[in-house]
Formats: C-alpha cells, sequence, structure tokens
C-alpha cells in the first residue's frame, strides 16, 4: 500500500476514535508495526495527529463513534478487477420489476454501472450506489435514514423503526469483511445491527466476496453460512472454501475475470 493510502486510513481513523492503537493501524493498512509507526511520528510532525503511547489520537476528536474498516475511497481501489467481474455475475440475477437491496460497500457499488438499463426498485444504504443510479439510470432509489459515516459513505440507524422495515426485497446483495465456517463476518458492531435488519426484508441474501475475504477473520458474526442463498466469487477461490459453502448449501457462482475484461475492453462499454 502506498504511503499517501495508509496515511489516509490513519487519520480517518483517528479523527472518528479516541484512540487509535498501532495493532488496530497495522490490520487495517497491512503494513508491519514499524511502518505504522513511522507513520505516525511523520503525521505527528507535520500536526496532523498527536502520537501518544501505543497509538495515536485526533488533535480535534469528532463528536460521533467510528466505523472499523478502511474508507470505502482506499477499499475501492482494492481488488477492482475481481469485484467487476462479481458484480457482473450480481447483475446477471437482476430483471426489470425486480425489488432489491444493494448493501453499502465497494464491491456491491460495481453494480451500478451495469444497471444503468434496467427499470427496478432499489433499496441502499450507500450514497455512492444512489448517486450514480439517480443521474445515470431509471431505476426508483430509496434510502435509508440515519447518521451519514462520511469514510464508508453509507448511512446507518441505530433504531429499529427506522423505513428499511417497510421495504421487502427479492434479494439483498451484501459484501463483508471475511468469510468463515462461522457465518459472514465483519468488524463493526453497528454495521452488523443495520445488515441484520434488512436481511429481514430480503426473500434471499446474496454476498459478493472476492477469494480475499476468506483469508481474513474478524471477530463478529453478521449470520451463519446457512443465511446465505448465493455468494459469488472468483476464480481464485480455494476448492476447500468452495467444499465448503457448498456443504452450508450455497450456490457459488464463480466469476471468470477474462471474460469479464473482455467484455469490458469491448466497443460501446
Amino acid at each position: 500500500m502506498h504511503e499517501l493510502e495508509r496515511y489516509q486510513i490513519i487519520l480517518s481513523v483517528v479523527q472518528e476514535k479516541p484512540v487509535a492503537t498501532v495493532a488496530e493501524l497495522v490490520e487495517l493498512t497491512s503494513s508491519s508495526e514499524a511502518t505504522v509507526r513511522r507513520d505516525i511520528a511523520a503525521l505527528h510532525l507535520e500536526n496532523k495527529l498527536r502520537r501518544v503511547r501505543g497509538g495515536a489520537e485526533a488533535l480535534v476528536p469528532s463528536r460521533h463513534g467510528a466505523l472499523a474498516g478502511r474508507p470505502f475511497s482506499v477499499n475501492q481501489q482494492l481488488n477492482t478487477t475481481l469485484k467487476k467481474a462479481i458484480a457482473r455475475e450480481a447483475v446477471e440475477l437482476c430483471a426489470d420489476g425486480d425489488d432489491i437491496i444493494i448493501n453499502g460497500g465497494t464491491t456491491t457499488f460495481q453494480m451500478v454501472h451495469l444497471l444503468n438499463a434496467r427499470r427496478m426498485q432499489v433499496f441502499t444504504n450507500s450514497f455512492p450506489v444512489a448517486e450514480h443510479l439517480l443521474a445515470h439510470s431509471k431505476n426508483e432509489v430509496l434510502i435509508s435514514g440515519g447518521t451519514i459515516y462520511r469514510e464508508q459513505q453509507i448511512v446507518l440507524s441505530p433504531y429499529e423503526n427506522d423505513f428499511s422495515k417497510n421495504f421487502c426485497a427479492k434479494r439483498m446483495f451484501i459484501g463483508a469483511h471475511s468469510v468463515g465456517s462461522l457465518g459472514l463476518m465483519e468488524a463493526d458492531p453497528l454495521i452488523i445491527q443495520s445488515e441484520r435488519k434488512l436481511m429481514d426484508q430480503a426473500d434471499e441474501l446474496v454476498v459478493l466476496a472476492d477469494s480475499s475475504k476468506f483469508q481474513k477473520r474478524s471477530s463478529m458474526i453478521i449470520c451463519p453460512l446457512e443465511r446465505v442463498n448465493t455468494l459469488i466469487t472468483d476464480e481464485h477461490i480455494s476448492d476447500s472454501h468452495v467444499a465448503m459453502l457448498e456443504a452450508a448449501d450455497i450456490r457459488v457462482i464463480v466469476a471468470s475475470i477474462k471474460s469479464n475484461q473482455a467484455t469490458s475492453d469491448s466497443p460501446g462499454d
């Protein structure tokens, strides 16, 4: 990861939390402890944060709590080819007239470029998804209410009586921090609470997860594998992980990276 990308992640985390620990920043940036400590020292000298024992804190902390995880703008640059291939397979499951939920995330966001010609009712908690569909499609767009989290570009509400309870979808498309034998996992309890509410409003749950998500772990489970109907991933997934998913009666769709690149490179796309 480039130095400027690490700086962006570190600054976004310390702005939203009382103290961001070195261990936490190591995981988020996929960097060594020595690298993170150097980054903190450099940002401290630039007067962009305050270095403290074991981590860093913001000069002027935010009033709102933080969401764990990398900013949307950083995640959007990771595994882009895989995400596009996975999103293309996800859109193949959609048809005009469907009512769907697109949960916020950088893989699910890749779906919007392929939905321009569709006519569906789309509920989302993602600003980028809503903005693109409103500007470039005729789909009907509904958004959730709650607190705006700028770094992740999503809207989340801790309350049970928000608008999501009034929407019923044929399918919900969702990403995940990681996927394992215990189920789908995320890094933040507020994200989990929001996603569980939306899952209750959908007949089918479709997970968009590139093969790297099977190499990670998180301490919090969104739902067991048995709740998932379909999982779309890429051709780098291992046979053992496919077997794990199929044992949970999940339909596994493996997106072809080469065919997606060929389609993307075709004239007029």
